[in-house]
């Protein structure tokens, strides 16, 4: 039997549950609008109990998608499911991209990815700022101790409520990972030139403590992954000080790249005119 993906237009999927928030439709229909391709790419609910059935349907031959993202909480589960999983999802254990190649299902994460080329994009030669403070040891943070440790940092400091958590990814992620309890924040914050916050503190509006910034590099970088709100609480007490901040909005926007380039055979641009559509949709569902 021929197989169907070789004679239709290519179909992707960002898959989770919830799902109705995710602004990955988006992105991934300017991008298919910019170059004038056709394909599609859709919101797909699953739930936790349905999601290997789901991954055993993307792996026929007659398969209605060629690949897609996966988000909260089929991290885990698509990188065990997955055929072929390359390193970097391996060492995560945890899978946000999908896709269809000689029969097989492949896997990688983006994530860390997206938020190196966010900081790159925004400000360039933050990786030769110094020492790194990272705030949470959720999900959410092993991407990005990661894609740090990987980019050469010489210190990565994880900082967390439960520093039994925060020690779990320096035995994951190793040197130079330190793990740290809350009440060494203030203390790591002195001279370090970046911190990232990973933890939900400051989104959609709740509150986030009082953070030392002034304590910092006088040239050092304050990042949050939250984009919404876009400036988070973190980011204005970080503007207040005199610091340069980055939003969480480019590494939305940058982990999606890779994957639209596996599906639909184009690597796109992240531009200043698809950052303001995600803007305007964002304020439009405040």
């Amino acid at each position: 039997m021929r197989d169907s993906r070789e004679t239709i237009a290519p179909r992707a999927f960002v898959a989770g549950y919830p799902i109705r928030h995710s602004r990955s439709p988006l992105i991934h229909g300017c991008w298919l609008e910019k170059y004038g391709l056709t394909g599609s790419y859709q919101k797909v609910s699953v739930a936790p109990e349905d999601f290997a059935a789901f991954i055993d349907l993307l792996k026929q031959p007659d398969s209605f998608y060629c690949g897609g993202n996966v988000t909260i909480p089929h991290k885990e589960a698509a990188c065990r499911l997955a055929d072929r999983v390359d390193p970097v999802a391996e060492e995560l254990g945890a899978a946000n991209t999908l896709w269809l190649e000689d029969g097989l299902l492949h896997a990688t994460n983006t994530d860390g990815l997206g938020f190196v080329a966010s900081l790159d994009s925004r400000r360039p030669g933050w990786d030769r700022l110094g020492s790194a403070v990272v705030l949470g040891a959720g999900g959410a943070s092993r991407a990005i101790l990661q894609a740090l440790r990987d980019r050469g940092l010489s210190e990565i400091h994880v900082v967390n409520r439960t520093v039994e958590r925060a020690r779990e990814l320096v035995d994951r992620f190793g040197k130079p990972l330190e793990a740290h309890g809350l009440d060494a924040l203030d203390a790591l914050l002195v001279d370090a030139g970046l911190f990232v916050n990973t933890s939900s503190l400051g989104m959609d509006g709740t509150e986030a403590p009082a953070l030392r910034f002034d304590r910092m590099r006088s040239d050092g970088l304050v990042t949050d992954i939250v984009y919404v709100p876009l400036k988070t609480p973190f980011l204005l007490q970080a503007e207040k000080a005199g610091l340069s901040t980055v939003d969480g909005l480019g590494m939305l926007l940058h982990q999606a790249a890779p994957g639209f380039q596996k599906w639909f055979g184009i690597l796109p641009d992240v531009t200043e005119e698809l950052r303001d559509v995600v803007l305007m949709d964002i304020e439009a569902h405040a």
